[in-house]
């Protein structure tokens, strides 16, 4: 475990390399003794620093919800990280490029909480009861820290989450079978990904359970309101400069951003 020296360092290294845009070096090499603990707090921080300094939270995100992520990750259950008010990007959009280290953006379906849910014992349709609505998204992450990361370095950089996108057509959540709505990926105009959204762990709205059940431990409420980012079912798409990546949820509708 580190100490609270050793993380106050870290969250200076990632406040400093997200404001520069500029990769900080691997936690995990720094701190061979970092755990996941250690990553979960360095991230709360993080983001407490940035509510200090004016931003809004807004919800989370859930990260690494397919057996081949946590496989590649040496994990066996997903990750989370935090959403800021900051971090919402106007469906179709222009957004500087150099506004990121390494832009990414991944298709997810995001919740928005009608009602509170807290852990422990959320399940499938406690999720489902809880909802507002379900509407489309994109997901833009990023790298604060350099390659060859390891779980504890993207879980301390909020689980690479560094913007979404809302958009398509907003549904109540029991108006379709969420497990099979699907996706297209695009980059510019080549289909670059595909999927469909029982990818994550099997149903989506079990990726929000799961994120109120592991913050409850923490005594940790998913508000009324909150935006849920359930989890990614294709891989990342990398984002050049100029690149505009569009999602196409079908009779979902579609949403997008450029980077310029």
């Amino acid at each position: 475990m580190m100490n609270e020296s050793e993380r106050a360092e870290a969250v200076e290294r990632l406040l400093k390399a997200e404001k520069e845009v500029k990769q900080a070096t691997l936690l995990s090499e720094s701190y061979p003794h970092i755990q996941i603990e250690d990553a979960y707090a360095i991230s709360t921080a993080v983001a407490q620093r940035k509510i200090k300094d004016g931003a809004k939270l807004i919800g989370h995100k859930v990260g690494l919800t397919s057996k081949a992520m946590q496989a590649s990750s040496k994990i066996d259950e997903p990750d989370y990280g935090h959403l800021l008010d900051n971090m919402l990007i106007p469906e179709g959009a222009k957004v500087p490029h150099s506004r990121f280290c390494l832009p990414r953006v991944e298709v997810e379906l995001a919740f928005v909480l009608g009602k509170p849910l807290k852990g422990p014992g959320i399940g499938l349709v406690d999720v489902l009861r809880a909802t507002e609505y379900v509407v489309p998204a994109l997901e833009i992450v990023d790298a604060r820290v350099v390659d060859q990361r390891k779980i504890f370095d993207t879980v301390a950089d909020n689980g690479a989450a560094a913007g979404l996108v809302l958009g398509g057509r907003p549904i109540k959540p029991l108006d379709v079978d969420l497990r099979w709505v699907s996706a297209l990926m695009y980059r510019n105009s080549d289909i670059e990904e595909t999927g469909v959204a029982a990818g994550v762990l099997g149903h989506p709205a079990l990726g929000v359970a799961w994120l109120a059940n592991k913050l409850g431990q923490h005594g940790v409420t998913l508000e009324a309101g909150h935006i849920i980012l359930s989890g990614s079912f294709t891989r990342v798409v990398f984002a050049k400069k100029g690149d505009t990546l569009f999602g196409d949820f079908g009779p979902l509708g579609s949403v997008s951003v450029q980077f310029v």
